[in-house]
């Protein structure tokens, strides 16, 4: 890899570890104020919403600008929501900043790739940032279910702070601290020499690159299934992500800092199969991975059902002074399982989506279309989880739709894959 790739890893690293351990510090905020369950969900949609909104004009800001000063200020941007959180602006308003910044950072965290690296190693340095993102996923949501335990709560207590009144205050200052290492970082990344035309001073020509981008993405044979599946697993991962918080609760009785263990032990399975599929999937056989899509539906359609009460009640395996429940020992495994199945279906296809991208359009463009797309999809499942939520479906069966949809789709994209073949050569698409 060239000189820079591994910064590049490391500010993604941080940064993506200061995002994790927020979602659970920010979902203790609401906690604290008593929010109710669906308002959750809405956390997410504040975030989110920014990648929809500003589509257009981030790929245009990424490309504008050196990539390493975009990640920058995203990083800020970031620091400053937490900042707001702290100061007892409600989570939902100062999530939507914290989703300013991230929206920003992406087309710059993943077009940078495509500038420093030839299109053979994007599957590798894919495999690389998601490999670092998990892994920091796991330390993340690990961090922030520590940082609002009942531990956190008495030091906070004992220690009184300015503007620290709880365990989730707490927390939300370590996650702002951590947000300002990752800017630091950004800034030992880099000049890749890449160099783009300014168009933001024409936000009517962006819209029009834009709706025009979108088109070429979606009509070309092999873009579109890669844009069609990884917009379909990033709305489902985005999802999933809370269901386990949730499914924790109900069907393993977790409070909500045990519970950020669990998320925890899926991202490790994501690392490993993020591996594997560096190791063993060439850009080349990029398609060739749509079904293990499938399998993951499946998966978490068996996670529905996945209880405590399937087990004796009191009866584990010591490990030293601790004991653990049969029902979290086997948990463990579906998770690591669940997650080894997304990681190894999702990094060649984006890896494929990347390549065809730049090939087709430029990179920033390219991802802020992909952005797009997949926030589009994460604004509507966590719009229908809400849903459901408000009229009270059991979690387990909200999850075996999720997971019956994600199947579904997965296996449709897998039919129109071979009639796209049928029609055009995708290999040599592939090789342009």
């Amino acid at each position: 890899m060239k000189k820079g790739f591994y910064t590049i890893i490391a500010a993604q690293f941080v940064s993506s570890l200061a995002d994790n351990a927020l979602l659970i510090a920010a979902i203790a905020l609401l906690t604290v104020i008593a929010s109710a369950a669906w308002v959750t969900p809405l956390l997410q949609i504040f975030f989110t919403i920014s990648y929809v909104l500003l589509a257009p004009f981030v790929g245009a800001f990424a490309d504008a600008l050196q990539k390493r000063h975009v990640m920058f200020v995203s990083n800020a941007l970031k620091a400053c929501g937490c900042l707001l959180m702290i100061a007892g602006v409600h989570p939902m308003i100062a999530y939507g900043v914290v989703g300013f910044g991230a929206a920003a950072y992406s087309p710059a965290k993943y077009g940078i790739l495509t500038e420093l690296l030839p299109a053979e190693k994007l599957v590798a340095a894919n495999a690389w940032l998601e490999s670092a993102t998990v892994l920091s996923t796991i330390v993340g949501t690990m961090m922030g279910g520590a940082l609002v335990s009942t531990y956190a709560d008495r030091f906070v207590t004992r220690h009184p702070m300015p503007l620290i009144h709880s365990a989730a205050d707490l927390a939300m200052l370590a996650v702002m601290i951590t947000y300002v290492c990752a800017a630091m970082i950004n800034i030992g990344i880099p000049d890749t020499g890449a160099r783009y035309e300014n168009r933001l001073k024409e936000p009517a020509r962006l819209m029009g690159d834009f709706t025009q981008s979108f088109n070429v993405l979606w009509a070309d044979k092999l873009a579109q299934i890669a844009l069609w599946v990884t917009t379909l697993m990033w709305g489902a991962a985005v999802t999933l992500q809370l269901l386990v918080l949730k499914w924790a609760d109900a069907n393993l009785g977790l409070s909500l800092s045990k519970a950020a263990v669990m998320q925890g032990v899926t991202g490790l399975g994501i690392a490993l199969g993020a591996g594997a599929a560096a190791a063993w999937v060439s850009l080349r056989a990029s398609l060739r991975v749509l079904p293990v899509g499938v399998l993951c539906g499946v998966v978490a359609i068996g996670m529905a059902f996945y209880s405590k009460g399937l087990f004796p009640q009191g009866v584990g395996v010591r490990f030293g002074t601790f004991i653990v429940p049969f029902y979290l020992l086997f948990a463990y495994p579906l998770m690591v399982l669940l997650g080894v199945l997304a990681g190894f279906f999702i990094v060649p296809m984006n890896a494929l989506l990347q390549h065809r991208g730049a090939t087709l359009l430029s990179a920033g463009h390219s991802i802020a279309v992909q952005n797009f797309n997949q926030n589009l999809a994460v604004l509507l499942m966590l719009g229908a989880y809400a849903l459901l939520l408000t009229a009270k479906v059991p979690v387990q069966w909200i999850i075996v739709v999720f997971g019956v949809f994600v199947s579904t789709m997965i296996w449709l994209a897998m039919r129109h894959s071979a009639a796209n073949a049928r029609t055009v050569d995708l290999q040599a698409l592939v090789d342009e």
